[in-house]
């Protein structure tokens, strides 16, 4: 994948992150699914669809609620990997490797759409009136986003300046508390009826924030082998003069509820 705005036109695989990204980014605590479920999204009864779903963290983690779930993906690594933990998890989850702006279905499909870490990735002329026709009325979408804060958190700012040194190219840093972005093309079909943050800490070990940081853009999805050695050293290095085994990571998580109008 390759987007002039993201990371000033380095290209990017989440293919070449799919074994750590199973194994590392299933990190969303519980209270980020109970606020998915406090706006009435994957109880039983409904159908919904999951965009740039991944190894398929959020449909697996709400599958207990009851809701039937749909995974799409453009990475068939990822959807690999989604399945597989699905059927581990004895889940039935149907996951489909397809771009957003591709993806299939008949008019008044879904109850909620969730596009969770990849709203920026999508062509929104394209997928805004998908969505709303897609949905049956009333329905909702629900741009989800859970971040380090690396000026308030000292693990996660020594980790960000590893990776620039790196990849200088990487835009994913520098984050603050914010409302996840809503592109104004959605805005034509649809109200914000929800816009909050929220502060969590996250437990981590050394190894799972190591496998975490590497499972990011700016690193296991773009850098070269060769870069990725020297990154993996000093990353480790820090990490052992810096961290106790366990420890938290300052996170905020961002929601935005769109209804349809």
């Amino acid at each position: 994948m390759q987007n002039s705005s993201i990371d000033k036109g380095t290209a990017f695989d989440w293919g070449r992150t799919s074994e750590d990204y199973a194994k590392y980014r299933d990190i969303y605590p519980e209270i980020f699914y109970q606020k998915i479920l406090a706006q009435g999204v994957g109880t039983r009864g409904q159908k919904n669809l999951d965009i740039g779903t991944g190894t398929g963290v959020l449909p697996r983690n709400m599958y207990r609620y009851g809701a039937k779930w749909i995974g799409t993906d453009i990475a068939e690594n990822q959807i690999t990997q989604a399945k597989a933990l699905a059927e581990k998890g004895q889940m039935k989850i149907d996951f489909y490797t397809c771009p957003a702006e591709e993806i299939d279905y008949p008019a008044h499909s879904f109850d909620a759409i969730t596009a969770c870490q990849c709203i920026w990735y999508l062509n929104h002329e394209i997928t805004a009136p998908w969505f709303a026709e897609r949905l049956k009325p009333g329905g909702k979408v629900l741009i989800l986003y859970m971040g380090w804060l690396p000026f308030e958190d000292k693990i996660a700012g020594k980790s960000e300046e590893i990776i620039l040194k790196y990849n200088p190219s990487w835009t994913g840093c520098g984050d603050t508390r914010k409302h996840v972005c809503v592109p104004e093309e959605y805005l034509k079909y649809f109200d914000i009826t929800l816009q909050e943050e929220t502060d969590v800490f996250v437990p981590f070990t050394k190894e799972a924030w190591h496998g975490r940081m590497r499972a990011c853009r700016g690193v296991g999805a773009s850098m070269p082998e060769a870069v990725l050695e020297k990154w993996e050293k000093e990353h480790r290095r820090m990490l052992e003069e810096n961290a106790q085994e366990t420890f938290e990571v300052l996170h905020y998580i961002s929601i935005a509820e769109l209804t349809l109008r």
